[in-house]
């Protein structure tokens, strides 16, 4: 029993560490998207700051968790490109709603559900990162890394 234990934390691992990799990608993706918006000093409004580095370091760390989260959901079917970026979609989606629509704003002090051409930009860069993440993981795990 503890060799399939020690299996299935084994497999539980490298999905997380792919999907971390993968969720970088999704994120210096986003976060262009985001530094061409100028909402980069809103995300490091999260540590008391406003500086672009500052949220792009910020904005890049929630990525990689995400994407180890990510990873560890969609690891299993990782392999399967139609499966995969379908997830990625729903997971986008998901982030925008729980991420950028209520924990955002709420830690900043703002109203949640905000609408907008600002919330629909965030849409769009979640929707992008959850495709994007969702790719790189289909690629890490066709290659086996």
């Amino acid at each position: 029993m503890s060799a399939t234990i020690t299996h299935a934390r084994s497999h539980a691992f490298t999905h997380a560490w792919r999907g971390a990799a993968a969720g970088l990608v999704g994120g210096v993706v986003f976060g262009v998207l985001m530094a061409l918006t100028g909402m980069l000093p809103m995300v490091a409004m999260l540590v008391g700051s406003e500086s672009v580095v500052a949220g792009a370091i910020v904005h890049l760390a929630i990525s990689a968790v995400f994407g180890a989260v990510f990873g560890i959901i969609a690891g299993a079917f990782a392999d399967r490109v139609w499966s995969v970026l379908g997830a990625g979609l729903a997971f986008g989606l998901v982030l925008w709603v729980l991420g950028g629509l209520m924990a955002m704003p709420a830690l900043l002090g703002m109203a949640m559900f905000p609408m907008g051409q600002t919330s629909m930009m965030s849409l769009m860069g979640h929707v992008l990162y959850g495709l994007v993440t969702a790719a790189a993981l289909y690629g890490l795990s066709m290659r086996n890394v």
